[in-house]
């Protein structure tokens, strides 16, 4: 046997796979599953393993609408802004039409006032210090990043203020939503869905051109927009609404202060039937919980297919305390605006919900003043 022969690592080991977090990832998958297959809830199991996929999808794409928005608003690279672009106009094909016909459907639609505005806007601030969204913190939990399991925390408590502070801020008034479908019918709303997602696109190449930046989308936000897009259509057809990621993190924190001993019964959000019910009850009956739990699991699953898990160096201190303070300003500004990107931006384009867009251009005047503090923090600004 040669010498370089006997030095070779095992293939296992050549591509640094950590086999105790991968099984353990691929063993709570797969136990969740089962519990909600006991529970004769065959669609809930569908939920967890889309978020396993969507999970592998961002990961191993780096799918990040946080540095994308901020490429774009610093150097006007417009590829992560278009990839994101790819994920909507997939999920559009479905979610319009479908929504509009079928009554055990629904779309993601919310109101248009000062609530969506500056919820948006401080979401914007936030996710620029926690150098992640909603999605983004998810994937990177669950890719072993120390860093956001402080931006995780955060996120869950802000979401908790958010939905206390939510009554207060719909008293201030606003527009019914505006739903492309119902003036313009199922067709007509995916149509007219579709040119907004096209002039937006044509808008954003405009700027980085005009700015001498890049605007083509990479090979991996090309094929990660559609393999994202895909598995969101999938998410919609098993929870009969688009994909969303905050409302968990919101029921998460709830549930841990009403076991703390924190009373709810006062607060109004916590009052409507939905939310109530859903605070009384298992969270693995919540769509939006159990996309979240395979998320966590299928990141974690891909990152310890080809590395050791978790081995990054433990962040300063300056940059957990942007975590921390980025984490509480998405999820109070989730909870105002009616979700993040995805659920906000994604979700309502895709529905042909009018706030979708007002939620992206809200959110991103916010994203510059958080570029601005990053430095504060020792973040770059790229």
């Amino acid at each position: 046997m040669s010498t370089a022969t006997a030095a070779a690592p095992s293939a296992g080991a050549a591509i640094g796979i950590d086999r105790l977090f991968l099984t353990f990832a691929i063993g709570a998958t797969a136990i969740l599953v089962a519990l909600v297959l006991l529970d004769s809830q065959p669609l809930s199991a569908a939920l967890i393993l889309g978020g396993f996929g969507l999970g592998i999808a961002f990961l191993k794409a780096e799918f990040s609408y946080t540095a994308s928005w901020r490429r774009f608003l610093t150097k006007g690279e417009a590829g992560g802004l278009l990839g994101g672009l790819i994920v909507i106009a997939i999920c559009a094909l479905a979610v319009v039409p479908v929504a509009a016909l079928k009554s055990n459907f629904g779309g993601a639609i919310a109101p248009l006032g000062p609530s969506l505005i500056i919820g948006a806007f401080v979401f914007g601030i936030g996710m620029q210090l926690a150098n992640g969204c909603g999605s983004g913190t998810l994937y990177t939990v669950g890719g072993g990043s120390g860093r956001m399991l402080f931006t995780l925390a955060f996120f869950i408590i802000g979401s908790v203020l958010g939905s206390l502070s939510l009554p207060s801020f719909l008293a201030l008034g606003g527009i019914d939503p505006v739903l492309a479908s119902d003036y313009l019918g199922p067709w007509g709303g995916l149509a007219a869905t579709l040119a907004s997602i096209a002039l937006a696109a044509g808008l954003i190449v405009a700027v980085a051109k005009k700015r001498g930046a890049n605007f083509m989308p990479s090979r991996s936000y090309i094929l990660g927009g559609i393999a994202i897009g895909v598995l969101c259509i999938a998410v919609f057809f098993a929870g009969g609404h688009p994909w969303s990621v905050t409302y968990g993190y919101t029921l998460w924190g709830a549930k841990i202060f009403a076991a703390l001993g924190f009373d709810f019964s006062n607060a109004g959000f916590w009052q409507w039937p939905g939310n109530k019910q859903a605070l009384a009850s298992s969270v693995l009956s919540d769509t939006s919980s159990l996309t979240d739990f395979g998320m966590i699991f299928g990141a974690m699953a891909a990152a310890a297919a080809t590395k050791p898990f978790a081995a990054a160096a433990w962040p300063p201190f300056k940059s957990i305390l942007a975590a921390n303070i980025g984490g509480l300003l998405c999820g109070w500004g989730a909870r105002i605006g009616f979700g993040c990107n995805i659920g906000a931006f994604i979700g309502g384009v895709a529905s042909g919900s009018l706030h979708g867009w007002v939620w992206f251009l809200a959110c991103l005047p916010g994203c510059l003043i958080g570029i601005r503090l990053r430095p504060l923090f020792g973040l770059s600004r790229d």
